[in-house]
């Protein structure tokens, strides 16, 4: 059994991809800040909710009415949307060349991104911890 086949370990990766990922476009998008016509792309938010579905089987299950006064819902997706799909994310202002990049707000997202990167890893290092303690025998320090 690896930590992977824990579902909390396998989450924590799956963040620390995303947030990989995410890092990765936002160079490209400072890297293109003067590009003619560049539009910055971005990933769609992070959500432990899309990553748990597959892994549980919720991706096949839909809401189910049992009474008549019930509020239908909407069905859940069946989990073939790629949770680390870039879109194009435009900032706030666009040049006359077109270039859509704002280097403030770019370099802002990469610091959340960085934040989001160090807070997954701490709980990553923390949680092998808590395993590596659970683990051993008795009495041992």
């Amino acid at each position: 059994m690896g930590l992977d086949d824990i579902p909390l370990f396998s989450m924590l990766k799956g963040k620390l991809g995303y947030v990989n990922q995410r890092q990765r476009l936002l160079a490209e998008n400072v890297a293109n800040a003067d590009t003619p016509g560049y539009s910055p792309r971005d990933l769609k938010p992070f959500s432990f909710e899309a990553m748990l579905r597959p892994r549980i089987g919720l991706a096949q299950a839909g809401l189910e009415r049992t009474n008549p006064l019930h509020i239908a819902g909407k069905p859940l997706s069946n989990g073939a949307s790629d949770p680390f799909k870039a879109e194009a994310a435009p900032d706030s202002e666009t040049r006359l060349d077109g270039n859509r990049v704002v280097l403030e707000e770019q370099m802002s997202k990469m610091t959340e991104a960085r934040i989001d990167y160090e807070s997954a890893l701490d709980f990553y290092q923390q949680s092998l911890n808590l395993i590596t303690t659970a683990a051993r025998a008795p009495g041992k320090s």
